[in-house]
């Protein structure tokens, strides 16, 4: 065997439960090496990668540098290594989980700011007035600049924030801040509201491919057998197959070829269609005669072509 293709997910905390979980759903379960305390691992179903268990935020940097083939992190991290990502990184797939905001918040005691183009005026103001910048809270200093630039704000300073930042204004550290919330109700403890143009960017977990790592066919053999199986997991949660007795007459024919041109796709003894469409499906072949109808849930849906795969494959070599 070849050097392993090598992935990496989060080592603590919520991220790392949901990943683990995503995973074993896909057949694909983690078995640490070492204990609950190792930093290796590897995947059930898929021999030839190895493991490695990192913060969420050295997985960005890994997947930027090329020390990982693949990873599993928060996009706002990945986008907080600066401008170009995607000359770096290729997203493969927004696995749906850890969703978090990066907004823009101002104190709620501002009651004429509402937008960005307040707070330039602000901004403005305050520099005139007392001869210094506003000074802004935040982490995410690469999406702030790049935000403020582009809604015309520079009368400000990046004040960075290594503890909690929604807690910066109350400490007189900053007037404003720029954080990652899920809810705004920590926001919103602290005296703070979001500007109703201040969303950055809507964030979850993406499965991230490195473009600057060590790639080759076998590792490309790895990641195309991952990909297809993430791919054909997330068709069957949105499928559901129908089968019934066939009769092979014009009537059947009619009713399924409507249902084919609606979206379902034909399967040797039935049909696949969106799991929302099911009962409306069954319906209309049972008016048509035809049934009993058996609905049910498959665990794979594997297709011919596996997009996210071509588009990886088509980026490295």
């Amino acid at each position: 065997m070849g050097a392993p293709l090598i992935i990496a997910v989060p080592s603590k905390g919520r991220l790392k439960e949901q990943v683990e979980a995503w995973l074993s759903d896909c057949g694909l379960d983690l078995a640490i090496s070492g204990g609950a305390r190792g930093y290796l691992a590897n995947l059930k179903g898929l021999p030839d990668a190895q493991v490695r268990l990192l913060s969420a935020a050295d997985i960005a940097d890994a997947l930027s540098t090329g020390d990982v083939h693949l990873g599993v992190t928060g996009e706002d991290l990945l986008r907080e290594r600066g401008e170009g990502l995607d000359g770096r990184v290729l997203l493969l797939k927004a696995l749906g989980f850890g969703r978090a905001d990066l907004v823009v918040a101002a104190p709620k005691s501002w009651l004429d700011v509402d937008t960005m183009a307040d707070v330039e005026d602000v901004a403005h103001d305050y520099l005139a007035r007392t001869g210094r910048r506003l000074r802004v809270a935040t982490k995410y200093l690469a999406q702030t600049r790049a935000f403020f630039a582009r809604h015309g704000v520079v009368d400000y300073r990046i004040a960075e924030s290594g503890g909690a930042t929604e807690g910066a204004p109350a400490a007189g550290i900053a007037e404003v801040v720029v954080d990652i919330t899920t809810t705004g109700a920590t926001l919103a403890a602290n005296g703070l509201k979001v500007l109703s143009d201040g969303l950055i960017l809507r964030s979850q977990a993406q499965l991230a491919a490195s473009l600057r790592a060590d790639w080759d066919e076998a590792r490309l053999a790895v990641a195309e057998r991952l990909l297809r199986v993430v791919e054909a997991r997330t068709a069957a949660l949105a499928s559901a197959t129908l089968t019934w007795p066939a009769r092979g007459d014009s009537a059947e024919a009619e009713v399924v070829d409507r249902l084919v041109a609606a979206g379902a796709s034909r399967r040797p003894n039935g049909l696949l269609v969106d799991v929302g469409r099911a009962a409306d499906a069954s319906l209309a072949l049972t008016a048509a005669g035809l049934g009993p109808v058996t609905a049910a849930r498959p665990d794979f849906v594997f297709e011919v072509d596996c997009p996210a795969f071509i588009e990886l494959r088509n980026r490295v070599l």
